[in-house]
């Protein structure tokens, strides 16, 4: 919440996911409280998603930044192959994958078929994809969008063969924690 936002309230519902809820008016009266909670009991309540404000340069340097707002028009470009690389800033694996994500962004970047993308999925919520551990890597695929789960090695090589299709992706790779990814802040 901001400043601006407090006082105030959120409906928050626990179930898998955990999402929170927003009434329209920052004004806490008996009437407003009422009508946001019937609007959450209608399903007529919008899910609140954090995002970040949309850097102006977001598609200046070869790996775009995505935000909440920008997601779905970029990753789900059906002229494109988007992979997204889901980070948080403190975690030691994106750190360690960020060289070599900006090398494949590098490489990939006057290929108009693929585009290489990074969200900080800490401070930008997005209601269809929700993020387990970190770094998590994400293939949106041209034409039909299918998202497909990158879980091979993190080296420019296996990356490249990737997007490339040199390699297929199977659901029987190692597990996630054994690549040594760390659980996003929701699974600690």
């Amino acid at each position: 919440m901001t400043k601006e936002e407090v006082p105030g309230l959120r409906i928050i519902k626990l179930e898998e996911d955990m999402a929170k809820y927003k009434p329209d008016s920052y004004d806490i009266t008996e009437e407003n409280l009422r009508n946001a909670v019937d609007s959450f009991l209608d399903g007529k309540l919008k899910q609140h998603l954090l995002s970040q404000d949309l850097p102006e340069d977001w598609d200046k340097n070869p790996v775009k930044v995505l935000v909440s707002t920008n997601f779905d028009e970029v990753a789900y470009d059906k002229s494109k192959d988007v992979l997204v690389e889901f980070y948080a800033p403190w975690c030691g694996h994106c750190k360690q994958l960020a060289p070599i994500y900006d090398q494949l962004a590098e490489k990939f970047q006057e290929n108009s078929e693929i585009l290489i993308a990074k969200m900080d999925a800490t401070v930008n919520e997005l209601e269809h994809t929700k993020i387990q551990s970190f770094p998590t890597l994400k293939l949106y695929k041209k034409g039909d969008n299918e998202v497909v789960d990158y879980n091979g090695a993190r080296t420019l090589d296996a990356l490249s063969d990737f997007l490339e299709g040199k390699v297929e992706e199977t659901q029987e790779e190692e597990e996630v924690d054994e690549e040594g990814d760390v659980p996003a802040k929701d699974e600690l």
